[in-house]
């Protein structure tokens, strides 16, 4: 039971992150100028990698201890959403970023960083309610 209450944590911990990243972080970025916007992103993205990366490493970690350990649907349906985060998180947010760091339109791209994000704002959401249901449930 200890393992599965530290997996929701983390879950939930994401989903907290999630939606603060789109209602409040990635709309303010499209309220700075170009300049002032460069600056503040070069100050947020190693911090906020702080929180995200152990957060996402850690869910990573238990989604594939858990189906290595005991292959079930449910743990097979987890890594399966854990690995879309992961790869959209790569494919799509961090060039995302760089792009905005490299000053290659980056008030552009900041609104693509809004619009796009609702991906892993569903997905995490999506992984949050499935393990939660399986504690409930099983």
């Amino acid at each position: 039971m200890e393992f599965s209450f530290i997996q929701l944590l983390i879950d939930f911990g994401l989903v907290v992150l999630i939606w603060l990243v789109q209602l409040c972080i990635y709309p303010a970025f499209t309220y700075f100028e170009k300049a002032n916007l460069i600056r503040w992103h070069e100050a947020y993205t190693p911090k906020i990698t702080l929180v995200v990366f152990p957060l996402m490493l850690g869910q990573l970690m238990i989604a594939t201890f858990l189906l290595y350990m005991d292959f079930k649907t449910q743990h097979l349906i987890n890594a399966a959403l854990v690995g879309i985060t992961w790869a959209s998180t790569f494919l799509i947010y961090v060039p995302l970023h760089q792009k905005i760091a490299l000053k290659k339109n980056p008030i552009k791209n900041s609104y693509k960083l809004v619009r796009l994000n609702w991906i892993r704002v569903f997905i995490w959401c999506l992984i949050f309610i499935h393990n939660l249901l399986f504690v409930i449930f099983s």
